[in-house]
């Protein structure tokens, strides 16, 4: 079924209400028993749409979940919850009452929008997509925010609005584009319409996107949520501090702006390793952490910090080292024996060893109820090892 209308009556709806909690297991056993009474197309869009919905709780949250309305793509490609009201609170920061959401999918960005007082034009081509975006402003009770256009971004006049928020597909029918003028609209297009924005604008884009590709009178911002980078954000006009890049941390938000800092000395490793957060590395900020800190890197290729004292800092994870070792993973195997370790995290940065391969080569049963974490690495350019556990 490519219409949701079958759903959205009475039938439909209580049908979702029913097939709702459905497990993959018991889909056929349930899709059987519901054909005896309903159409087998709807019986079979209701379960999709189940299946979606569950997928869907990990960025939407159970509660608006349940009651909204996916496509596969769109389950896939939307703005997790907590990164979209992160940036609706930063245009309403700015001002803003009004923005147009150019490629606006099932309308993840505009229901955050929406709820932060913000009247939205979402856009998108898609019939099957702009339909979702449209049952959910509905569903949501934001319908008197949320005007949904079925058309193609490049006809639309954004004239009418303070501002242009605009998600490219970055997706084809080969998997991930990686490059920017391949994005549909190409990037250039999205670059063009948010610098006519009376107010500012934001351009959602991948967080691989080289610097020199920022243009200059743009702000970058990489933004990861519980440690994981979601995304990057190009922001335009009162929003932009020109020429800057920033790293935000959520929950929070937490963040750290470029100060134009040179590259941390390389020294020995100290007490203490810090990870950088993956957003604060994608935005080159690991020297403003090192400062932070009071430390250096362990190898002048490498996003390890080390230092001699313990800063708890939101920008990094730190573990308190206990061996530094070459590189061998016999001697792991008998060092993780000898100290009793049952749990072992390996994670690697420079190195091209396989994690999940040490771990079943050094470690194939557990030794005991102890845990350790090796870092695989570089030091001065020599391939080692380093072991610690999470600072307290």
């Amino acid at each position: 079924m490519n219409d949701l209308a079958p759903l959205l009556t009475p039938e439909g709806r209580a049908l979702l209400e029913e097939v709702r909690d459905t497990a993959p297991a018991d889909e056929l056993a349930v899709a059987t028993r519901l054909r005896r009474e309903h159409p087998a197309e709807l019986v079979s869009a209701a379960l999709t749409q189940a299946r979606l919905r569950q997928r869907a709780v990990a960025k939407f949250g159970e509660e608006d979940a349940r009651r909204m309305f996916f496509t596969a793509n769109g389950v896939e490609q939307s703005t997790r919850a907590s990164v979209a009201a992160y940036r609706a609170r930063r245009f309403a920061g700015l001002g803003v009452t009004s923005v147009a959401d150019l490629c606006c999918g099932i309308g993840g960005d505009a229901i955050a929008l929406a709820r932060a007082g913000i009247r939205v034009l979402a856009v998108d081509r898609d019939p099957l997509t702009a339909a979702a975006a449209r049952a959910n402003a509905e569903a949501l009770g934001l319908a008197d925010l949320i005007e949904v256009r079925e058309d193609d971004v490049t006809r639309v006049d954004t004239a009418g609005y303070d501002a242009v928020f605009a998600d490219p597909a970055r997706r084809g029918g080969r998997g991930r584009i990686f490059d920017p003028e391949a994005y549909s609209p190409p990037l250039s297009w999205a670059i063009g319409a948010a610098r006519t924005a009376p107010l500012a604008a934001a351009l959602k884009i991948a967080p691989g996107v080289p610097h020199e590709a920022v243009p200059d009178d743009a702000e970058a911002e990489w933004i990861s949520d519980g440690g994981d980078v979601k995304e990057a954000v190009l922001w335009f006009g009162a929003a932009a501090a020109k020429g800057a890049f920033r790293a935000t941390l959520l929950p929070g938000p937490r963040t750290l702006v470029s100060r134009g800092l040179p590259d941390p000395a390389v020294r020995p490793p100290g007490r203490y390793l810090y990870e950088p957060d993956g957003a604060v590395i994608r935005a080159h900020l690991v020297a403003e952490v090192a400062e932070e800190l009071g430390g250096g890197l362990i190898d002048e290729t490498i996003a390890y910090i080390t230092a001699d004292e313990h800063r708890p800092t939101p920008y990094a994870t730190a573990y308190e080292i206990t061996d530094r070792l070459p590189f061998n993973a016999k001697k792991l195997k008998a060092l993780l024996r000898e100290r009793g370790i049952g749990t072992l995290t390996v994670k690697k940065r420079g190195s091209a060893v396989e994690p999940e391969e040490l771990r079943r080569k050094v470690l194939p049963k557990p030794h005991g109820s102890e845990a350790v974490t090796v870092f695989l690495t570089r030091v001065a350019g020599a391939p080692a090892m380093l072991l610690g556990r999470p600072a307290g």
